[in-house]
């Protein structure tokens, strides 16, 4: 028996790389000849997929099972399998469908490992800038290598926020966030992935981000990277079907936590 047998943390960390970088390199494929994907909608017109996510979500299941067949697997396409092990992937093939199918760089592969519903490992690959952020429980968080820590200096008033929204949120509650933050002497950004955003929190690129609602596959993964590069996150509820449900999401800094917590709510 190896050593990477006796450290279940360990031996999933190493996959969890694996097949995010795997599922990045099949979709930037498809994203090199996305005129040729047929686009379908889901929720409404802006909430969009392609043959690119759910084969890019069969090939990362198919390699995790190869490998941990008791794990549970959450995938945004194709829904939860229940496992017996404690421990449960949840992964978003590309996150970012609608900057991926329009030509724009902002997307990644997310990969989070849970072990009784705490977000233990987090993997996000963004293929078109080859960066690979990566963390686990206790070991801290990487970008190729390197080792991320956030600036406590960072506040609200002095870097950027990082903010997103879907049509799960009305116009107006949308506007009063908005205006709340630049209110109290802050600006946004909005790129379209909020897993990609939620890595740069732990990157020091923006000092935090907030997403009235949000699924747990868009966000566990990053959570792992801001938890081991320092920050906070509001805790997304992972027992039972509250985990195929959306939530609240906030991600930041320590020099940004109250004022975020105070614009969102919390």
């Amino acid at each position: 028996m190896s050593e990477l047998d006796n450290d279940p943390l360990l031996s999933r960390l190493i996959l969890a790389e694996k097949v995010a970088r795997a599922g990045g390199a099949k979709a930037l494929e498809y994203f090199h000849q996305r005129d040729t994907l047929v686009v379908e909608t889901k929720f409404d017109l802006q909430d969009v997929v392609s043959r690119a996510d759910r084969e890019v979500e069969q090939m990362i299941d198919q390699q995790i099972r190869a490998q941990f067949a008791d794990d549970g697997f959450l995938g945004e396409e194709y829904g939860l399998q229940d496992g017996s092990s404690g421990y449960t992937w949840v992964v978003d093939p590309i996150d970012g469908t609608s900057p991926f199918l329009n030509g724009m760089p902002n997307w990644c592969v997310s990969v989070a490992v849970l072990h009784d519903g705490v977000p233990v490992i987090g993997v996000i690959f963004a293929p078109t800038y080859q960066e690979c952020y990566v963390a686990a429980l206790g070991q801290g968080a990487t970008l190729n290598g390197k080792r991320l820590q956030v600036d406590a200096s960072r506040t609200l008033q002095n870097h950027v926020t990082g903010f997103g929204a879907n049509s799960h949120v009305s116009p107006d509650e949308v506007g009063k966030i908005l205006a709340s933050l630049l209110a109290a002497g802050g600006n946004f950004i909005r790129i379209g992935s909020g897993a990609l955003m939620l890595a740069w929190v732990a990157a020091g690129r923006v000092v935090g981000y907030y997403e009235p609602y949000m699924h747990a596959w868009d966000c566990l993964a990053g959570y792992c990277l801001v938890k081991e590069a320092g920050g906070w996150y509001h805790p997304f509820n992972t027992e039972g079907e509250r985990l195929l449900k959306g939530a609240q999401v906030l991600a930041v800094a320590p020099g940004a936590e109250a004022d975020l917590k105070r614009i969102a709510g919390l």
